[in-house]
């Protein structure tokens, strides 16, 4: 039997299923684990699972850099503790125009029974966010409001200097011009420079579903 192709829409449904499955789940493999990535790598790889007893997908591959290429999308997990991650560093213009690729979260509480010597994860949140709207919150804010008090290259170039964007003199007045030509829009991540980008969600959580882009599942 033919399995359906996974699209965006059936990949919203089924997390929502996954998260309602796993919320409940006691898994003894995970009792005691403090590592937030090998909680992450056990979350990821049974929601893979899960997707592919159901649907054709494309497993992620080292050349994309994405859980799921086809759909341009990355799957993200990370406890509500510290609800972030690291995602790889392309273009310093990631952070003004957004990553390049859709992001769909699992913001995870974890708890041990000692009892039972089991680990639960409930899914504290599920978020998906459009690529649009991927960018960083406080450095697209500040664009914003300087193109509409009818900026100059100069003046986006000293904020960029300002926020410490990670690019050189040439590069900056190249993503100025830019922005006098193409406006970005409001960015709904925290992304702090690194040789990786570092990604906070703390806002996203508190937006998701209310703005548009960001997704309460």
């Amino acid at each position: 039997m033919n399995l359906p192709l996974l699209n965006i829409t059936s990949l919203k449904h089924e997390a929502r299923i996954f998260a309602d499955l796993e919320s409940s789940h006691p898994e003894p493999s995970l009792y005691g684990v403090t590592d937030g990535k090998a909680v992450g790598t056990y979350l990821e790889a049974k929601f893979k699972l899960h997707l592919a007893q159901n649907f054709q997908i494309e497993a992620g591959n080292a050349a994309s850099g994405l859980d799921l290429p086809t759909l341009n999308l990355d799957i993200k997990t990370t406890s509500i503790r510290q609800p972030q991650s690291s995602s790889p560093f392309k273009s310093a213009r990631q952070k003004i125009y957004g990553l390049g690729y859709d992001l769909l979260i699992f913001i995870y509480d974890k708890r041990d029974n000692l009892q039972l010597q089991t680990a639960t994860l409930e899914i504290r949140h599920l978020i998906y966010i459009d690529a649009a709207y991927s960018a960083d919150f406080t450095l697209t804010r500040l664009i914003l409001e300087n193109l509409d008090q009818n900026c100059n290259a100069e003046d986006l170039v000293a904020l960029m200097r300002d926020r410490m964007l990670p690019v050189d003199d040439i590069e900056a007045t190249s993503i100025a011009n830019e922005l006098l030509e193409r406006r970005p829009l409001q960015g709904y991540l925290t992304i702090s420079n690194a040789l990786q980008w570092r990604l906070q969600y703390s806002r996203a959580i508190g937006e998701a579903g209310k703005v548009l882009g960001v997704e309460a599942l």
